[in-house]
């Protein structure tokens, strides 16, 4: 996926009309065509009904919609204040993760970086996991914070280690088990389990969840398709989940689990990275 694309898709879903993006975009028709049968292709739904006579968004592409706009419009307004700024000492660092729990993280290493690099201004971009992992490979991001395993392996990429986080039993801070140094998995039958099935879990806390998970009838589980909503229901007492270990929730507390296993959690950048910040901003982590 890449700006051009995405650039098609809007000017297509505003105009609903090739012809008319094609002359806007001074590109040819069939290029258009061919970009938003690319982004398809990789997306893996149709955005559009194309007839002969018509041109309509799909369901699948009303809601890419929204977020290909928001998107669009960060990077255009990132793009115009280095061009306004060109001329100051104002360096940019575009930093990405792919969901809002870990910004709490990303808050304690960027305060190391504004203290020791006041010049650089970081460009923070929480996106989704597969759109900001492309982002990555194709240059467009900097750097990226994430666990090991939910990148893959590619050419170029490095990664820098800068956690071992273990699996936990995430409960309220009003929860009985509050103060246990370790629970067992036994020990948890008899509560309510909090589920998430999402790209940004490590997918060895996907297992641990799964195992535990299969001990659970269905009257005893409460499902998610994000990290935010699920540690929202374990903070309201729902039940609990199985989570990496956070630095610090008020609402919620962490107690490993036996047979405790761990996640890492680090930095991925590119080794030919052309911005000069890279570097001393990898120092600093």
């Amino acid at each position: 996926m890449n700006t051009q694309q995405l650039e098609s898709f809007l000017s297509v879903a505003e105009h609903l009309n090739f012809a008319r993006v094609a002359e806007a975009l001074n590109i040819t028709q069939s290029a258009v065509s061919r970009q938003i049968h690319a982004l398809e292709n990789e997306l893996g739904t149709k955005l559009f009904h194309r007839t002969s006579r018509s041109v309509v968004l799909t369901p699948s592409g009303v809601i890419f919609y929204e977020d290909a706009k928001n998107f669009m419009g960060s990077l255009r307004i990132a793009t115009t204040k280095i061009g306004k700024n060109s001329k100051e000492n104002i360096q940019f660092l575009s930093i990405g993760c792919t969901n809002e729990t870990d910004c709490e993280l990303l808050a304690g290493l960027l305060r190391n970086c504004r203290e020791k690099l006041p010049e650089v201004h970081p460009f923070l971009r929480v996106i989704p996991h597969r759109s900001i992992i492309s982002l990555l490979f194709q240059g467009d991001l900097d750097i990226l914070f994430d666990f090991e395993e939910n990148v893959p392996a590619h050419n170029g990429i490095i990664f820098k280690k800068l956690f071992e986080i273990p699996i936990c039993c995430a409960v309220s801070s009003e929860h009985k088990y509050v103060g246990k140094k370790k629970i067992s998995e036994r020990e948890l039958y008899s509560e309510n389990i909090v589920t998430c099935n999402s790209y940004p879990i490590p997918s060895k806390v996907l297992f641990r969840q799964k195992d535990i998970e299969q001990h659970f009838p269905l009257c005893n589980v409460y499902y998610c398709d994000n990290p935010c909503a699920q540690t929202t229901l374990v903070e309201a007492g729902y039940g609990f989940a199985i989570l990496p270990q956070k630095i610090s929730n008020k609402g919620i507390c962490y107690i490993p689990l036996d047979n405790e296993e761990i996640v890492s959690y680090g930095a991925f950048y590119k080794q030919n990275s052309a911005n000069p910040l890279l570097k001393k901003f990898i120092s600093i982590l």
